[in-house]
């Protein structure tokens, strides 16, 4: 059984001279199993080491190379038994790994459950109707609140913002399974014992969320203001499809007059005053971590942000910060993610910093899972992040690969494009790839391209222009030479010489196709062009003078076509 005692709402610190607490370990396959054992795993083989730490979640991918985060559980998409997984077992057990996870039904022969024993790699099942999404992030949220525990000592007895335990010891002294959810009807958090709910309960679970239905059904009869208004449990009874469920008794977990979310436990009947009591203590040590873990997010956020800052712009300590990320002997791909059109998208600044965040986070989330010393933060409106890649030749192809696949996942609607700097290690090169991949993101936001990876290598010139063109835009520069005199001309006398020439230069010389372009008759261009030469004093045979033209069309701001 979980600790359960300690469910006061008090705060234990460290005493004055004491020592420090050393960082929070990991948890253990055992405690990964107790806490979602009942509704997502089942060992298929003797575990080897149940006081194993994990240490990440990594996607088994046999096309790609991937690097195994030590205690990693790796999630076995499309594995079975057989020679395919005792190879797996024996290179992720050669990489530390914890635990492999296979998809339920599967049947573990002697001979793998032997090379598992043997590497010291747990063999568990995922639950049918579980997905491994849903997996991943459980096993995350597990990861999360050990991570949060180290700055926070405890509460109320507890890991601070470990609500996993939280749950089982609530549901202890409930006799009852518990789910804690925030105020979206999420579940954060869910205690053993769920077999023992209903399959409305089962689902919440697996989805991690409220399914829409009940959710309807409980605004629909008031129960959601009913239970935020109320400092008392309140009770719902509900009947889906025929189906009569277990009654549910919720409680309002509060900071002063902010909700924070609930705590909802499937019980046979009413709880007695002793329980209802204990539930009311609980909900304020719940608070009390909820808070702690949004305070631990905004810290990680900001420490993640200073480290990455100050490797990407060379300041003092850069080297430190590049020891701090574990890559200082790393070769690494700098990239730089904004969002087209993030100012017309939503109208409060607030809502658009939300969005970035949120877009950070997940990019963080699958960064992880490709490799355990990427990192990324969002600084002053743009995501940057450093990717560890291979080797320098195939960096880059890795690092757009990479970006590509999560701009797949996260969908077109997002649009977030990705600027991707040269490969390169140390600190001073650090400080060039940033550059590049912010020049490359420019590129990406100002041109009507539908690509949304570029590489600085790929989009180098385009850079230049945008740069050629901003000196014009602040510097007092304007065109001049024949371009000049032919804007002038076009000004006074409503003529299209200016045009003429670009359509010209752009069809390569070509007048028939230049005349198609303008719906104009070849001839009529070639009078055209005999005038604006003659206007513009320009030799159209002279290569320089064709490029001098052509690159005032492309970068004199009041020339720039728009497209």
């Amino acid at each position: 059984m979980l600790p359960s005692s300690r469910i006061d709402g008090t705060l234990e610190a460290p005493a004055r001279g004491a020592a420090q607490p050393a960082p929070w370990p990991r948890p253990t396959l055992s405690r990964m199993l107790d806490d979602l054992g009942t509704t997502f795993l089942s060992p298929l083989a003797p575990l080897p080491d149940p006081s194993r730490r994990i240490g990440g979640v990594l996607v088994y991918d046999p096309l790609d190379t991937q690097a195994v985060p030590h205690g990693a559980v790796v999630l076995g998409v499309g594995l079975a038994d057989g020679p395919q997984l005792r190879a797996v077992l024996g290179i992720a057990g050669a990489q530390g790994a914890s635990a492999i996870v296979l998809r339920e039904p599967v049947v573990v022969d002697d001979e793998t459950a032997g090379v598992a024993e043997q590497h010291g790699v747990a063999l568990l099942g995922l639950t049918r109707g579980a997905s491994w999404a849903q997996l991943s992030a459980m096993v995350g949220s597990l990861l999360a609140a050990s991570q949060e525990a180290p700055a926070g000592g405890t509460i109320g007895g507890l890991p601070s913002g470990d609500l996993f335990t939280l749950a089982n010891a609530i549901s202890a002294l409930l006799d009852a399974p518990i789910t804690i959810e925030d105020r979206s009807s999420r579940v954060i958090a869910f205690s053993s014992r769920q077999d023992g709910a209903d399959p409305s309960r089962i689902a919440t679970i697996l989805e991690r969320q409220v399914p829409e239905r009940y959710s309807r059904m409980l605004t629909e009869a008031g129960f959601f203001k009913t239970l935020y208004s109320s400092q008392d449990p309140a009770y719902i009874d509900l009947t889906v499809d025929g189906e009569e469920l277990k009654t549910r008794a919720a409680l309002a977990v509060r900071a002063g007059d902010e909700i924070l979310g609930s705590i909802w436990a499937a019980v046979t009947e009413p709880l007695s005053p002793e329980r209802t009591a204990a539930l009311r203590d609980a909900a304020k040590v719940v608070a009390l971590h909820m808070l702690r873990i949004r305070a631990g997010a905004d810290v990680t956020h900001r420490m993640r942000a200073d480290v990455l800052s100050t490797a990407l712009e060379g300041r003092e300590g850069s080297a430190y910060a590049l020891e701090r990320l574990g890559i200082a002997d790393e070769h690494v791909a700098v990239f730089a993610a904004g969002i087209v059109g993030d100012d017309e998208s939503l109208d409060e600044a607030s809502g658009r910093e939300a969005r970035r965040q949120r877009i950070a986070d997940a990019i963080v989330v699958h960064l992880a899972a490709v490799h355990p010393k990427a990192s990324a933060a969002l600084m002053g409106g743009t995501i940057y992040g450093l990717i560890p890649v291979r080797s320098p030749e195939q960096g880059e192809a890795q690092a757009a690969r990479l970006a590509g696949d999560f701009l797949a996942r996260i969908g077109e609607g997002s649009g977030l494009a990705i600027g991707i700097g040269r490969i390169t290690s140390g600190a001073r090169g650090l400080v060039h790839s940033r550059e590049g991949a912010e020049r490359a993101l420019r590129v990406l936001m100002q041109q009507a391209s539908p690509a949304r990876v570029a590489l600085f290598s790929d989009v180098h010139v385009e850079s230049l222009l945008l740069e050629l063109r901003d000196r014009f835009a602040v510097g007092g520069e304007w065109a001049t030479g024949p371009v000049a005199r032919l804007l002038e001309h076009d000004r006074e006398h409503d003529s299209e010489f200016v045009e003429t020439l670009r359509v010209w230069l752009d069809s390569m010389g070509d007048v028939s196709t230049a005349a198609e372009r303008l719906h104009i008759h070849p001839n009529t261009f070639r009078y055209r062009l005999r005038r604006l030469a003659e206007v513009g004093d320009m030799d159209l045979g002279d290569a320089d003078a064709r490029f001098a033209a052509q690159l005032q069309l492309r970068i004199v701001p009041e020339l720039v076509r728009r497209a």
